[in-house]
């Protein structure tokens, strides 16, 4: 597993969120390694690496010519990317991608959801429902699920708009005082039904990666989200382990 402390996996992660975030371009030439490796203030060898690392995640591409970010890169960002470039950011977008809201409602919410947000008999959500797209290809649907509150002090959560709707989890924070300290994803492989594949433009039945997540603090879920993307993109993680107590 890479040392997410070595100096090459920190530049890595630099470049991984720029790309991510828009704001290194798909197709934009990188700048000369000797150039970048002194902007980013390691050794040509360590950006070697880096770059290297990148490679093999499908970020960037190599010729004669240089280094490039990968034109429509095989990779979506985490719900913990998306998570923390609205917090970093203000919204949950990358550059030059899209938000289409097409469902922001109070409603009575299914079972699992309220035993999720620990509701009591009777009580409302928030449910939205969204899709993403950078240029003609659609990169995710999503459902997300909010205590019926928080949209007293947060309207948005009840608007369609795309502008209001990107930066929701800060608004959210800043309203109500409560702060993400946990989460926790779980993906799966599975086939789109028929929903899923009208808003993705995939066929029924085409593989998909599904996944939900829990976002919350000492006093309960904050966000629960369900979502699924065309199989073609691939989501990663980094981690890091404390070191084992001895025995």
């Amino acid at each position: 597993m890479p040392d997410t402390e070595h100096p090459y996996m920190k530049v890595a992660e630099r470049i991984r969120r720029a790309i991510l975030d828009g704001v290194l371009k798909e197709g934009e030439k990188l700048a000369p390694q000797r150039d970048l490796a002194k902007s980013e203030g390691v050794s040509v060898a360590t950006l070697g690496r880096a770059l290297d690392q990148l490679q093999v995640e499908g970020y960037i591409t190599t010729s004669r010519k240089g280094t490039f970010v990968a034109n429509a890169p095989e990779v979506a960002p985490s719900s913990y990317d998306r998570i923390t470039r609205v917090l970093r950011t203000g919204s949950v977008l990358a550059e030059g991608e899209t938000m289409i809201v097409t469902t922001a409602e109070l409603i009575k919410p299914p079972q699992y959801v309220a035993e999720l947000l620990d509701l009591d008999e009777g009580d409302q959500v928030v449910r939205r429902q969204w899709h993403t797209g950078k240029g003609v290809q659609r990169t995710g649907l999503f459902v997300t699920w909010y205590p019926a509150y928080f949209a007293a002090s947060v309207p948005e959560l009840l608007s369609t708009s795309g502008r209001a709707s990107a930066g929701l989890l800060l608004k959210i924070q800043e309203a109500t005082g409560r702060r993400v300290t946990n989460g926790r994803d779980d993906i799966h492989g599975r086939d789109a039904d028929a929903r899923e594949a009208s808003f993705l433009g995939l066929k029924v039945g085409a593989p998909i990666l599904a996944g939900v997540h829990r976002l919350w603090d000492d006093r309960g879920v904050i966000e629960y989200g369900e979502w699924c993307l065309p199989s073609r993109l691939a989501v990663g993680y980094e981690y890091s382990f404390e070191a084992a107590p001895e025995a």
